[in-house]
């Protein structure tokens, strides 16, 4: 059996940051289907806006404690008061209008939630429950946006989300298994595309 640190993997993934391996090893590109896990990525992808992912997924522990684990029901409450003691907070990225596009992102998600029953199926509409596998060689064919993250991204920010340009929300549909961007010689596409073809 080969060793964990043996594995053919994306070479964006720094071998020498364990929580970024198993980021990628687990969780990047596997299918999203709870609305409080798309609630957390949505979030965490606006915050991650003209900073690297690595930057958001070391503070992610953070976040989930002040952000009441991502509720968002409950963030979808904060008040100024609430907003700048999360400012204060040293373990979290502290800009103030990603803060503020948070809580009104969690009301425009309630809104979604109420118009089609929950996120999750709002979001898996637009390729009507279907994971795109693509078969990139390299990541450097690995694209930012797509025609498909152009139209998601517009319809997003169309019902009132902020923070969801076509880069972040194709950044959303990797993170969330919508698409299957590892490389082929990553050993997590095979065995995400075989959990596609079982879809």
């Amino acid at each position: 059996m080969m060793a964990e640190d043996e594995k053919p993997r994306c070479e964006w993934v720094p071998l020498n940051d364990a929580l970024y391996v198993a980021y990628h090893d687990r969780e990047w590109g596997v299918p999203v289907y709870d609305d409080r896990t798309w609630f957390e990525f949505l979030i965490l992808e606006g915050f991650q806006a003209g900073l690297s992912w690595r930057t958001v997924l070391h503070k992610r522990e953070n976040f989930r404690r002040a952000f009441d684990n991502f509720e968002p029901q409950i963030v979808a409450r904060y008040d100024d008061r609430k907003i700048k003691q999360l400012l204060q907070d040293s373990g979290l990225i502290r800009n103030r209008l990603k803060m503020l596009a948070a809580v009104s992102n969690a009301r425009t998600f309630l809104k979604i939630q109420e118009t089609y029953g929950s996120f999750n199926d709002y979001f898996w509409g637009f390729t009507e429950g279907r994971i795109i596998v693509n078969h990139w060689q390299s990541v450097d064919e690995i694209p930012t946006r797509s025609e498909l993250s152009d139209r998601i991204s517009a319809d997003l920010k169309k019902s009132g989300f902020r923070f969801v340009g076509s880069t972040i929300v194709y950044a959303l549909m990797q993170a969330t298994g919508m698409v299957n961007d590892h490389v082929v010689h990553c050993f997590r596409h095979t065995e995400l595309a075989a959990l596609a073809r079982e879809i």
